[in-house]
């Protein structure tokens, strides 16, 4: 057991590789005063490099390399780990690692939180009713439930039944001194084959998952350039990351004859520099909830084209920093594509809309703010006000 009398905030997730709510993990445990909080990471399967991005030393990570199916077998383990380690603080993430509320709770961690990141292909809008039992199950373990959007707080109070006195919001928050813009314009993207100063480069950044839905992208970009054959000369797309979707993308572009009018490089870790190198930052998802990928661009001084999904309209303004369109509707996005390349003064003016609204409401420091506060208020009571399982 350490010696070190900081509280240990034990983060669990589902796996610690590349991704939005993995990256604002690791925003938290970096930004967080030092002298606050120790910190560790606990992966329900591994833990990739993506630890790499972790700058304190003193961070653990622990991964379980758990199957598919319930953990219920891995609860002793979790159990032993929970009393070696003596977390102050078990913070589950998504419904996938809500289940270790339960041994956090036997093993007498003192306060425990779970947040609502997002919704999966399988339950796009929170409707799944075994989900809404899972979630019902365990609230009686939680002391506070966090919410990145209104939509999901809303479904945490309506759905789930947790009372709103336990549910708390906080927003992502982006660092906007790494995520700015260019002070000379949209540069180009190293191994990128396209010209910035010729072409008008439509990108997104994300892991290549059915949720996220660039297969819609793809095809929103094919559809703009038959509705729009002038730009075939200068629109082009980027997509930034790896997964399922992949090779689906590459394949429709094939079929459409316009794989040479895009890029598809995989995973990148530059990702500040690859948002400097766009003229347009797309967000195809089936569902969200507070997107770090969307905050990332508006602080790069990006339009933003994005699905009418989650929290998605709490970050874009359809009139002043880009456009929103329905979930899976390949048509309209293509409209707005075209529309925007053909209005690159319009599209930039949104950029910098975007910007200013970033740096004044979604900065890391007032996100670091809520969760040391919520840590805080929990550990500093003698008595937490909630009501907790009676143990047998």
């Amino acid at each position: 057991m350490s010696t070190d009398q900081r509280p240990l905030v034990l983060h669990v997730v589902h796996r610690f590789a590349v991704g939005g709510l993995e990256n604002g993990i690791v925003n938290l445990i970096n930004h967080m005063p030092a002298d606050a909080y120790r910190h560790a990471v606990l992966a329900m399967t591994e833990v990739t490099d993506f630890s790499q991005r972790v700058k304190r030393d003193d961070v653990e990570f622990h991964a379980l390399d758990k199957p598919p199916g319930h953990a219920f077998s891995l609860y002793p383990r979790v159990f032993r780990l929970l009393r070696q380690l003596r977390p102050a603080v078990v913070h589950t993430r998504n419904i996938g690692t809500l289940e270790l509320q339960l041994p956090a709770w036997a093993a007498g961690v003192p306060a425990r939180v779970h947040g609502e990141h997002g919704w999966d292909v399988g339950d796009l809008d929170g409707s799944n009713t075994s989900h809404q039992r899972v979630r019902r199950f365990y609230r009686r373990f939680v002391h506070r439930q966090m919410a990145l959007s209104e939509a999901q707080a809303d479904y945490l109070r309506k759905r789930v039944g947790v009372p709103a006195e336990r549910i708390v919001r906080a927003c992502n928050g982006v660092n906007t001194q790494r995520f700015t813009p260019a002070e000379e314009g949209v540069l180009p993207i190293a191994g990128c084959p396209f010209d910035p100063a010729r072409h008008f480069i439509v990108g997104t950044v994300g892991r290549m998952a059915p949720v996220k839905d660039q297969l819609t992208l793809t095809q929103a970009f094919i559809h703009a350039l038959h509705a729009a054959p002038e730009l075939r000369e200068r629109m082009r797309l980027v997509l930034i990351g790896d997964g399922a979707l992949r090779q689906p993308c590459q394949q429709a572009l094939a079929d459409a004859g316009v794989a040479e009018l895009a890029w598809l490089p995989g995973e990148r870790e530059d990702v500040p520099a690859l948002m400097r190198g766009l003229h347009l930052f797309a967000l195809p998802s089936l569902a969200e909830g507070i997107s770090n990928t969307i905050l990332e661009a508006m602080a790069s001084g990006l339009p933003v084209l994005a699905t009418a999904v989650g929290g998605n309209a709490e970050l874009v303004d359809g009139l002043h920093t880009g456009r929103l369109v329905p979930a899976a509707d390949a048509a309209a996005m293509a409209s707005e594509l075209v529309a925007l390349a053909r209005a690159p003064a319009q599209a930039q003016a949104m950029g910098r809309a975007g910007r200013i609204c970033v740096v004044s409401r979604f900065s890391l420091e007032a996100m670091v703010a809520i969760y040391q506060s919520l840590y805080d208020e929990l550990l500093g009571r003698n008595t937490l006000a909630i009501t907790s399982p009676r143990r047998s």
